[in-house]
């Protein structure tokens, strides 16, 4: 798809089929300092090949220029494909099909395989931002793409998509939200007494485990880390997508580019690694990715998931810790259901406004679900 032509008498809107091509200090200055939006991370996808060429991600990124200088951006793929996405929408291709269509290519305004919410218009003028949505729009139309979907945008994006005339969309997450705590103990004292006590006894069993847990950043981080961390990555997304989605290469670009955004949960026994939690760094969260191990231990997946993540964020004042897609087991450990947000607009009208009905009945379910889980949760009830 070639680039667009100028929008406006002041303004040019380009894409770009590589994200070097923009200078990585002018895309993050854009930015909010989410590790996933960072020029440093979408470039380790692309010169890894985790996507590009033959991954279904085929990077289509947008920049509007003012008088020759770029003043706002967005991560976009044309997506041949519903994979990597998080935000599912299988269902809705299926019917574009059954209703004569063709679904894909698709524009997707996202960070391909991270379910984290994040600023996806990178401008601090909103006009800018309507205008990378409306360039989203302008592209599908003039290169045949069914629609275009921003997905895991903030709730500003999102009521600011819904009056540009996209349809938005809510699903959920679990969160674990930092309520000034000095320690996990005076985390768990906000537990009913019998959650307090499961989680104390279930931490317990999991660090019996034989060996030793450490907390690795920066520069402690080692090739060999990375060698056991990507068979545990293998296993993990072997069973449940069949393939991994990044390549080994994209963990030796984190290594290079990324060590200080990430923290690497190990867990040894007998000097060998054993299981691993792969999390990044923001400014104010911590967002856990990845886990895998090479041996079962009870409860050793939520101890390096959850309540390591849950120490960090307290010793390093994070307000919160976003533990990835999907899990209601979540809910036991003190990750409470947040609201998460994505647009969308399709080409065709007739489909447009099917799926408006169906997502205003969706939204009004997720926000009676977000209620009730809430109400379930583990924290003690207020008198």
């Amino acid at each position: 798809m070639p680039s667009l032509p100028r929008m406006t008498a002041a303004l040019t809107l380009n894409t770009h089929p590589h994200i070097a091509a923009i200078p990585a200090e002018t895309w993050d200055a854009l930015g909010d300092g989410n590790p996933f939006t960072t020029h440093r991370f979408l470039h380790a996808l692309e010169v890894s090949g985790s996507v590009g060429r033959g991954t279904g991600w085929q990077p289509l990124h947008l920049t509007i220029e003012r008088e020759g200088r770029i003043v706002g951006a967005a991560p976009l793929y044309a997506k041949s494909h519903s994979q990597g996405e998080y935000i599912f929408d299988h269902a809705w291709a299926q019917a574009y099909l059954r209703a004569g269509g063709h679904y894909y290519p698709k524009l997707q305004c996202a960070v391909p395989f991270t379910p984290a919410s994040g600023t996806r218009l990178l401008s601090p003028d909103p006009d800018i931002r309507r205008s990378l949505l409306a360039g989203m729009t302008q592209l599908a139309e003039r290169g045949g793409a069914s629609g275009v979907h921003v997905t895991f945008c903030t709730e500003d994006e999102a009521d600011l998509g819904a009056d540009a005339g996209f349809l938005p969309r809510v699903t959920q997450q679990f969160h674990w939200f930092n309520r000034g705590y000095a320690s996990y103990d005076e985390f768990l004292a906000q537990l009913s007494s019998r959650k307090r006590k499961a989680l104390r006894k279930e931490r317990q069993r999991a660090q019996d485990f034989g060996g030793t847990i450490r907390h690795l950043r920066g520069d402690d981080l080692r090739p060999e880390h990375w060698d056991a961390f990507w068979r545990f990555y293998q296993d993990t997304g072997g069973r449940k997508w069949g393939t991994p989605y990044l390549t080994r290469e994209f963990f030796d670009c984190v290594q290079q580019t990324m060590r200080d955004d990430v923290l690497l949960v190990l867990a040894e026994r007998d000097g060998r690694p054993i299981a691993g939690a792969l999390n990044f760094i923001g400014p104010d969260a911590l967002y856990g990715r990845y886990w895998g191990c090479v041996e079962d231990h009870a409860f050793l997946h939520f101890e390096l998931c959850y309540h390591q993540a849950i120490d960090h964020a307290i010793a390093h004042g994070l307000a919160r810790v976003e533990a990835g897609a999907q899990g209601e087991h979540k809910l036991a450990r003190g990750y409470l259901p947040a609201p998460i947000h994505s647009l969308h607009w399709v080409r065709d009208e007739g489909f447009l406004r099917a799926l408006a009905d169906y997502l205003d009945r969706e939204r009004e379910a997720m926000g009676d679900e977000i209620e009730a889980l809430t109400d379930w949760g583990p924290f003690r009830k207020q008198g």
